[in-house]
């Protein structure tokens, strides 16, 4: 089950969401006689998990089900448009206008996290949150006629406490996190590319997805067993009542998170 946290930052007001999304049973798993454990209820956003029916003989009533609460829940049968507009859009807005905002998803290998942000970019109805945010981001720049927008994207990888910029040509050398007075926390030497349209947003990403270390585990054959953060800065001028321009600066971070199990549970080999 992916878990999709969203966190924006508007002045001193700070709010985090978590939402849970419960993929279907793959054809493996249905092949196997497997048993649902989870059920979701998306108007009361709760999920509960009962234990399978072999083990709650030897369990007492009360211990059978566990019920939790989100801010939002979906179940197999749920749409990545309906996740992206409920979930990720006000938070994509949030960044058009100054603010700064995080999305990732969290969960074991094979529970759908790379789907859910990711998707397939080729099927319009398929695709995840991060292609469906470079939309949302140049099809509400295209409509917005009071300001003007400059659009960075940089993208990078964590993998064994070592940060590598994907997007470098050098893909030995390793970044350092730096603190500045203005900045805060940044890393240092990180690159970043002006896109102009939602295909030159695309093919950026494109490329750092080629420099991805990903490796064959037990429970996924192209498990990605790094973390890695594409972000977007949305830099806008608008001339103000004064005369003046006035410039707002909102970042996106969308992460797409390795598995949260342990390594050694999952057999995994490791190609760079």
């Amino acid at each position: 089950m992916p878990r999709t946290t969203t966190a924006s930052n508007k002045g001193k007001d700070e709010s985090v969401r978590v939402v849970v999304r419960c993929r279907p049973m793959s054809d493996k798993e249905q092949e196997s006689g497997c048993e649902r454990a989870v059920d979701i209820d998306v108007q009361r956003r709760q999920m509960s998990i009962r234990r399978p029916t072999g083990e709650s003989s030897q369990r007492s009533s009360d211990d059978t089900i566990h019920n939790f609460f989100f801010d939002a829940v979906y179940d197999w049968n749920s749409q990545q448009k309906n996740v992206y507009e409920q979930t990720a859009r006000p938070l994509v807005d949030s960044v058009l206008e100054g603010f700064n905002g995080t999305i990732f998803a969290y969960g074991q290998t094979g529970t759908g996290k790379t789907f859910t942000m990711e998707g397939i970019r080729s099927q319009v109805e398929l695709r995840g949150i991060i292609p469906s945010s470079f939309t949302h981001i140049f099809d509400s720049i295209s409509h917005t006629t009071s300001r003007q927008f400059l659009v960075r994207a940089s993208y990078l990888e964590i993998y064994n406490e070592s940060i590598r910029d994907l997007l470098s040509r050098d893909q030995n050398k390793r970044l350092q996190l730096q603190e500045h007075p203005k900045e805060g926390v940044h890393v240092h030497d990180l690159s970043s590319f002006i896109t102009k349209n939602i295909q030159e947003i695309e093919h950026v990403m494109t490329t750092g997805n080629l420099n991805r270390s990903t490796g064959a585990t037990n429970m996924n054959e192209h498990s990605s067993r790094s973390h890695a953060i594409f972000i977007i800065t949305v830099e806008s001028s608008e001339i103000g009542m004064d005369g003046k321009a006035h410039i707002r600066v909102g970042k996106l971070n969308l992460v797409d998170l390795a598995g949260s199990e342990r390594q050694a549970k999952t057999g995994s080999t490791v190609k760079f």
